[in-house]
């Protein structure tokens, strides 16, 4: 299928592995200019040289060693341009813990990451969109938003946040001018991040890694965890021309783990 967005401009967040990087391959393979975001200066230049041998119909390929999550970081991406079709935001989650130990900078720090900053990136992209009549905006949250984990609270808190100001945000005029805001909620994907889990997990319990991540599989109904691969082709498809019908939704991809019928 021809998504019909070969040579539209896209900023993908967080995008020097997991996620993120998955996002940006599957845009690229289909023939989207992709400017990539990331601390990480050396992950990311060894993703930007795999991104450039898989982009398809001379799909660009520019990446960014910034901090988005900063007003810095912010305006290093618009110097290098402004105007985007595409957006995917993405940030690490904050840590787990105890809410009695969390004090006011632990909370703004999370929210900054997980609700502020994909805020300030609609903010500066979303009329460009509207007046070019063609928009498409992912935020990458956490399947937490639909079933809120105890020890996740910071998590669980941003990123609802950001959830209800889409849910606003969606429907408004820019509805009608070819512009979705959508969020894509992960639940179990093998990335780094999933891996440093387990590993945390089986330092405190003695078990093995193979033991802790065993245990994760079975209760997914799908009996395996997440690719990257697979999580960007359906980012992809949110961005599609064939997905303008779509806006203001929360998309669970977690292979049947949340138990709920809504």
């Amino acid at each position: 299928m021809d998504l019909g967005i070969a040579g539209k401009w896209a900023l993908v967040c967080g995008a020097s592995k997991g996620l993120g990087y998955g996002c940006a391959s599957a845009l690229v393979r289909e023939g989207v200019n992709v400017l990539i975001v990331a601390r990480g200066a050396e992950a990311l230049q060894a993703a930007a040289t795999q991104l450039k041998a898989e982009a398809a119909l001379g799909a660009q390929v520019q990446a960014l060693a910034a901090d988005i999550t900063t007003e810095a970081g912010r305006t290093m991406v618009w110097a290098l341009r402004r105007d985007f079709d595409i957006v995917i935001t993405n940030a690490g989650g904050p840590p787990p813990g105890d809410f009695r130990q969390w004090d006011r900078d632990t909370w703004v720090k999370a929210l900054d990451a997980n609700m502020l900053t994909p805020i300030e990136l609609i903010k500066a992209t979303v009329d460009g969109m509207a007046a070019r009549g063609f928009g498409r905006i992912v935020n990458i949250t956490s399947s937490a938003v639909k079933a809120p984990i105890d020890i996740l609270g910071l998590s669980n808190g941003a990123r609802t946040g950001l959830t209800g100001f889409v849910a606003g945000l969606s429907r408004s005029k820019i509805a009608a001018q070819g512009v979705t805001i959508n969020n894509l909620l992960p639940g179990a994907f093998y990335t780094d991040r999933l891996k440093s889990n387990f590993a945390t997990n089986a330092e405190k319990s003695g078990k093995s890694l193979d033991e802790v991540a065993d245990v994760r599989r079975k209760a997914i109904p799908a009996q395996r965890f997440g690719t990257p691969e697979e999580f960007g082709e359906f980012c992809a498809f949110m961005c599609s021309q064939q997905a303008a019908y779509l806006t203001g939704q929360n998309l669970l991809l977690d292979g049947g783990a949340y138990p709920g019928t809504f």
